[in-house]
């Protein structure tokens, strides 16, 4: 299976690139500015699909931020993902005893073996609240970009 160097992105390309993903204050969550950049394959699951339908389309040496509105990358904030679990059901699954406080991200095993996380907001007495929307779920962001290299398989 060669790969080919191609001038744009395409779905299914492996994308080098440089990117930054800021709130829209300004703060940071995440950046390979100042390390090696990504590649990324398109569809692979690795950036959020409205991140991935930025980078459709942009050419070798594109540098530019996008701003993306509420909820667009990630969707808007779901008040049902906001759940109790019992203390008991945690206890179950072996993690009561680690040390949580609000604000840390606990994963969870899915019964069907997958994994998902939600960050704790509270702990009662018999019962924990956890968010099980993505972090930066009704967040506006901006993305910035730079592509450095496009191969196709």
């Amino acid at each position: 299976m060669s790969m080919l160097n191609i001038s744009e992105v395409t779905p299914g390309s492996h994308v080098t690139l440089h990117y930054r993903l800021s709130l829209g204050d300004g703060a940071e969550v995440m950046s390979t500015f100042s390390e090696k950049p990504a590649t990324l394959l398109l569809g692979a699951g690795q950036l959020a699909p409205p991140l991935e339908d930025v980078l459709l389309g942009l050419k070798v040496g594109h540098h530019s931020t996008f701003q993306l509105l509420r909820g667009q990358a990630f969707g808007p904030r779901n008040p049902d993902l906001i759940q109790r679990v019992s203390l008991a059901t945690l206890r179950e699954n072996s993690m009561i005893g680690e040390h949580f406080s609000p604000g840390d991200l606990i994963e969870f095993n899915a019964p069907r073996g997958g994994r998902y996380a939600g960050v704790l907001k509270e702990v009662g007495e018999t019962f924990a609240l956890f968010d099980f929307n993505h972090p930066l779920a009704g967040e506006a962001l901006a993305f910035e970009v730079k592509i450095i290299g496009i191969l196709q398989a």
